[in-house]
């Protein structure tokens, strides 16, 4: 293990070029012992086949992408997102991991109650926080910048996030904080302070914000250093709050994904340690 990224964790959307076996030979050679994965590669591998990949690697699961997706309104569709949820809650404590990120998902088509959307999303995590609890797995709902509130995350702020979280036990349900989408918000330093005093933060996680942002936005995490955020600041907020787990570098970048994954790893364990560490 290289000791100075001992807190650097890879997510596999950064590198999702990679084949999972490529990115644990990767990391293996990197020195780097933590990774976060998704769903949809580990489900074509084998949930299974992964956990045992990862875990003979010697490397730690440090979170599982993703579930949510919690604010539909038609009951047949409610039903399948908390089926699919639950699916992820057993995929996550079959590759050891404790947190499931969660997008909570969007407005429902023609509808403009965002209130409401929040509170099925509410309702849902009454339902799936003692399931996800009995497992060993906590819940972690990610704010996402406002510009995703329509179509894919009506939860939006770290004081949206927490006032759901608050409703459940900190060792069932917390929050997600992601420099990409709350680094424009004055009140997030305060709200990260809240998280941890109340135990809540369940995973940090970086990515730049660059622009200009590219058609359909969501492709648009920029590399570590390449942007508007200062990584060093936002650390100093979750040490601060009692924060001291992994730190997560999580990237969509169409322009990262057409390099080779592993210089792409390279560089952005590099970018870690000039950056952040």
């Amino acid at each position: 293990m290289n000791p100075d990224l001992a807190r650097f964790s890879v997510n596999q959307m950064t590198v999702k070029q990679l084949s999972l076996p490529e990115l644990v030979d990767a990391c293996v050679r990197l020195g780097i012992t933590h990774v976060g994965l998704w769903r949809e590669p580990v489900q074509a591998y084998g949930v299974e086949a992964a956990a045992k990949l990862v875990r003979d690697a010697g490397l730690t699961v440090t979170t599982l992408c993703r579930g949510g997706f919690l604010t539909a309104t038609e009951p047949v569709e409610r039903m399948e997102a908390l089926g699919d949820n639950h699916a992820a809650i057993e995929e996550a404590a079959a590759l050891g991991t404790d947190t499931l990120v969660l997008v909570s998902g969007g407005l429902p088509l023609f509808s403009k109650d965002l209130h409401g959307a929040r509170e099925r999303i509410a309702d849902a995590l009454a339902v799936l926080a003692p399931y996800a609890a009995d497992r060993g797995v906590r819940l972690a709902i990610e704010p996402l910048h406002p510009m995703y509130a329509a179509d894919r995350c009506v939860v939006s702020t770290l004081t949206q996030a927490l006032d759901l979280a608050e409703r459940f036990p900190a060792d069932q349900v917390g929050v997600a904080v992601d420099t990409y989408h709350i680094w424009w918000d004055d009140q997030a330093p305060a709200q990260i302070a809240r998280a941890g005093a109340g135990g809540r933060i369940h995973t940090f996680q970086l990515a730049d914000w660059t622009t200009p942002l590219p058609e359909g936005v969501l492709n648009g995490r920029g590399q570590i250093g390449d942007g508007a955020i200062d990584m060093r600041e936002w650390k100093g907020y979750v040490e601060a709050a009692g924060y001291t787990g992994p730190i997560e570098v999580e990237l969509f970048n169409e322009e990262l994904w057409a390099r080779d994954g592993r210089e792409v790893l390279a560089e952005t364990a590099e970018r870690f340690l000039a950056h952040v560490s």
